[in-house]
């Protein structure tokens, strides 16, 4: 592979991770447009219970998020093979979940792997298709929480958390 290869190379992988991490983020703040923008317009999800179109994934996903006060995911080993126009990327990662109930399902830790066949068309590289793969789940109990003090900054699952006031003051800038 050629210097201008090897340079390209970084850069679609860097884009392709990109868009994981922005998936990430539009799930822990409820952003479904955010979301909607990490798919290509005839992408497709198998996640869970859950297998369909991109549209209707984020129906399903709303109604599962809407039972949680928090949620946040962690990706961290994220393995990227590109060749041409298509890449498969392999992402590790662990959610949580909590709720203000006392229900185990509402309060759960979940490892993962996200299986995904990325394509670059004209609006650069985006989710084809998504494949989630559940790898271990175990209970948050309530008992081992501490509550957070008053007057500390808190996250927000939408457009009022913190960082979008961040990334508003950074696109005024431009």
């Amino acid at each position: 592979m050629n210097q201008s290869d090897r340079v390209q190379d970084l850069l679609d992988r860097r884009d392709i991770e990109d868009v994981i991490l922005r998936y990430c983020r539009g799930i822990d703040r409820m952003d479904r447009s955010l979301i909607r923008s990490c798919y290509h317009h005839d992408a497709t999800d198998h996640h869970g219970s859950f297998s369909g179109t991109v549209d209707e994934f984020l129906d399903w996903v709303f109604g599962l998020l809407a039972r949680y006060t928090h949620s946040q995911h962690f990706v961290g080993n994220v393995l990227i093979e590109v060749e041409g126009d298509v890449a498969v990327a392999e992402t590790y990662g662990i959610a949580f979940h909590r709720s203000e109930e006392d229900k185990p399902y509402l309060n759960l830790m979940t490892g993962f792997r996200y299986l995904d066949r990325f394509e670059r068309r004209e609006d650069g590289w985006r989710i084809a298709t998504r494949t989630a793969v559940t790898e271990w789940s175990r209970v948050d109990d309530l008992a081992g929480r501490w509550e957070t003090p008053e007057g500390l900054l808190t996250g927000r699952r939408d457009r009022g958390d913190a960082l979008y006031a961040l990334l508003s003051g950074l696109h005024e800038e431009d």
